[in-house]
């Protein structure tokens, strides 16, 4: 087991490495000048003092020095902690603008993903042994799981926010509210987190309610599903066997979906407006600031890549072939 998760920790190490590269690069090849911008921004006519204020800024982002000079100041950086300044809120560090949008990306993306997930598993485990559920989940199933994710907010904010005005279509709370610990303030940000999750929610619940139903049929119709009933085995035995044994894909797929959950969050969040990691990046790249740009990314990166190896763990906890085939391995 240690010779796996060290194979496991060198692949993630090396993904790391070239993700965080590819972030690096990604800003710097965007068309537009964030200088220039923020110069703009200043609303400076003398010729000399926009010269002066290019060259100060150029100096304390350090974007004057060679590409392969900033590459490996963005790395020494990094590994100080420091995620540079952000231009768009200059002088406003990127970590803390960072660590004011997280929390709302994190309470949409966890929910979702393991809510969706369970949920997905029992209903599809349920429509394989009863037809009438199996005939009203599968449609519905490939329904959800085909559509976009913004473009059911869009649906939903439409929906229930504009024609019902049962739900806020923007924000992470009231405009009139200043964020505190009161109930009030609590139930009005549950009630603006209720489109943007049930979005979410929606579209993967879909996808894991069709994977299990089709993974329930296949190992009921085993050749071990058989010989239990053969011997007599009570079918609540067999159904049993047969979950624990289709939800191991499941959590390889959860893995793999991963990141394109967290895609769909980010792309939810900028149709609601919602203050979190999604909107962040669309802010960023608007005012082309490279720092809030990388911190952003770098975060979603370091993310999604310890809730996949936190995966991989429970994957060896919960199959028993995966710990028997270590075993024999070593042996």
């Amino acid at each position: 087991m240690r010779r796996y998760f060290g194979r496991k920790l060198l692949i993630y190490g090396l993904t790391f490495f070239v993700a965080v590269t590819v972030n690096w690069m990604i800003p710097r090849f965007m068309p537009g000048d964030p200088i220039a911008s923020m110069v703009a921004r200043a609303n400076v006519t003398n010729a000399q003092a926009v010269e002066a204020m290019r060259a100060y800024y150029s100096n304390l982002f350090g974007l004057d020095q060679p590409l392969w000079q900033q590459y490996v100041n963005f790395w020494g950086a990094l590994a100080r902690g420091d995620f540079g300044i952000s231009i768009w809120l200059f002088p406003t560090p990127v970590a803390d603008v960072i660590t004011q949008a997280v929390p709302y990306t994190l309470a949409l993306i966890i929910p979702s993903v393991l809510l969706s997930w369970v949920v997905g598993n029992q209903f599809g485990a349920y429509a394989a042994r009863r037809k009438l559920l199996d005939n009203t989940v599968l449609p519905v199933g490939y329904v959800l799981t085909a559509m976009p994710y913004m473009w059911l907010a869009v649906l939903l904010a439409w929906g229930f926010g504009v024609l019902l005005g049962w739900f806020p279509v923007a924000g992470g709370y009231s405009f009139s509210m200043r964020p505190n610990w009161s109930w009030t303030f609590v139930l009005d940000l549950l009630h603006h987190w209720a489109l943007p999750f049930l979005s979410l929610f929606l579209v993967a619940l879909g996808g894991w309610a069709i994977g299990m139903r089709n993974m329930i049929i296949y190992e009921l119709e085993s050749d071990y599903s058989s010989y239990l009933s053969a011997l007599g085995a009570p079918s609540r035995l067999i159904r049993r066997y047969a979950f624990r044994n289709a939800v191991l894909p499941q959590i390889t797929g959860l893995a793999l979906q991963l990141g394109v959950l967290v895609a769909g969050a980010l792309v939810t969040e900028i149709v609601f407006a919602y203050p979190g990691l999604g909107s962040l990046i669309l802010k960023a790249i608007q005012n082309k600031d490279f720092f809030l740009l990388q911190g952003t990314f770098l975060f979603i990166v370091l993310g999604v890549l310890i809730a996949n190896f936190i995966i991989d763990i429970v994957y060896v906890v919960v199959d028993p072939r995966t710990r028997a085939g270590m075993a024999g391995a070593q042996a």
